[in-house]
């Protein structure tokens, strides 16, 4: 008979959130418990379309998992950067610009922040892919594999589906659409990943204008990010403005990406997010993250569901001619190598910058 207990880790202690008076975006709540019938999937289509196409991101709740196995994952989320030693991290350190994914460790000093001062993040992050047992991982991970596995299967099937399921409706197409473009079992690189952001000098914080991941959209098709109490994440509102995004209890915030916005023909935007310096009741603390990336499978050509009846009617906004349309795996390397390695150049608009991706236009904010 298996055993029962559990294998131990230090326990992650969040700190207070935040009190200070900031301004923080109105994003809707969705609650997933309604998307298991089809009449709850009826009721949610509308909040989530409406959600996605104004805010770009939404909270999600009643997602399947109680708070104490949220708080488990948080302790685990903290063995790859606590309990690894630094030889042993380099023997799991992704060659990304070779491969263009991420797996193992991203290590710290990697990606280009602000191009003009050349400041480097602090972001550390391991990534491991939705198939556990695809690449090996660091002894202190290993005895955790099953419990991140079960997390990588909850977010795939109770979070990830149900949410594309919603995303088919609203465009009137059959329910499974977008979900065979996410098979759990074909190969991809849909993965968990952890990310500790440590904290900064004060050099690094003025050249950077406190900017710790400048604005940007998510290279997959959604992000699941399990909402944790230290703040630093903003997202571009409507206006124009950055706002911050508020911290639920076990509640998930939820974008959409690049990817989307090619299969959906632009129906739904990829959305600009950026992280910055956290309140300052909250600067003596490390930023420890969870995240679920999802992408469709390597081999689905990013084509816009040109069936959809909603498509048809407010037309499509393709991103290049279908005939150049990337495959998943082919955008995915595109952005993986270049972002935070090339050097940008200057948009047109103030305050962006901007790359070319398989001969599209990408555009990074600050």
């Amino acid at each position: 008979m298996p055993s029962l207990t559990l294998p131990e880790c230090a326990h992650y202690i969040p700190p207070p959130e935040t009190k200070e008076d900031l301004e923080f975006a109105d994003l809707p709540i969705i609650d997933l418990s309604k998307a298991h019938t089809p009449e709850g999937r009826a009721e949610l289509y509308p909040q989530l379309r409406d959600a996605l196409r104004t805010h770009g991101f939404i909270y999600a709740i009643n997602h399947g998992y109680t708070q104490a196995q949220r708080d488990r994952i948080f302790d685990i989320a903290g063995v790859p950067f606590n309990d690894v030693s630094p030889d042993e991290k380099k023997t799991y350190t992704a060659d990304v610009e070779k491969v263009g994914y991420y797996a193992g460790y991203k290590p710290r000093q990697f990606w280009k922040v602000d191009t003009e001062n050349q400041i480097l993040d602090q972001i550390e992050h391991y990534a491991i892919n939705l198939d556990i047992a695809k690449r090996p991982h660091p002894t202190a991970v290993r005895p955790f594999l099953p419990e991140i596995d079960d997390f990588t299967r909850h977010n795939h099937f109770n979070i990830l589906h149900p949410i594309l399921r919603l995303i088919a409706l609203s465009l009137e197409l059959p329910e499974e659409t977008l979900v065979e473009k996410h098979n759990f079992d074909r190969t991809g690189e849909t993965s968990v990943r952890f990310m500790k952001y440590y904290r900064r000098s004060n050099n690094e914080e003025e050249k950077s204008k406190n900017v710790w991941l400048k604005g940007h959209t998510d290279i997959g098709s959604i992000t699941i990010l399990w909402s944790q109490p230290i703040g630093g994440l903003q997202i571009m509102a409507p206006d124009g403005k950055w706002k911050w995004v508020r911290h639920i209890d076990n509640g998930l915030v939820i974008n959409t990406g690049d990817m989307m916005t090619f299969l959906t023909g632009g129906y739904y935007k990829p959305t600009i997010h950026r992280v910055i310096q956290p309140p300052s009741d909250q600067r003596a603390y490390d930023r420890l993250g969870a995240y679920y990336f999802a992408m469709p499978d390597n081999d689905v050509r990013l084509l816009p569901c040109a069936e959809s009846p909603v498509l048809k009617r407010v037309g499509i906004e393709r991103q290049c001619p279908d005939e150049d349309a990337p495959s998943c795996e082919a955008w995915r390397k595109g952005r993986t190598v270049a972002y935070g390695r090339v050097d940008l150049k200057k948009g047109v608009e103030s305050g962006v910058e901007e790359e070319l991706i398989e001969g599209i236009v990408v555009k990074h904010y600050n």
